[in-house]
């Protein structure tokens, strides 16, 4: 399930953030959620295994 641009943050198209989010999971997060919890656990998640951190990334983009 895609949401409207307008849920988005800074206005990108949710293909831009998906992409972001398979390739580079800790930009993605940051585009969605900024500088926060989120992207800290996600980085560490990336760190630690990068399927993990694509997971954490895709959960946080498709649930907000």
């Amino acid at each position: 399930m895609l949401l409207p641009s307008s849920c988005t943050a800074l206005g990108l198209n949710p293909l831009f953030q998906i992409f972001f989010a398979i390739f580079v999971p800790p930009i993605g997060v940051f585009l969605e959620r900024g500088c926060g919890a989120d992207l800290l656990i996600n980085i560490l998640l990336t760190i630690l295994g990068y399927i993990p951190g694509i997971i954490h990334a895709l959960y946080i983009i498709l649930k907000y």
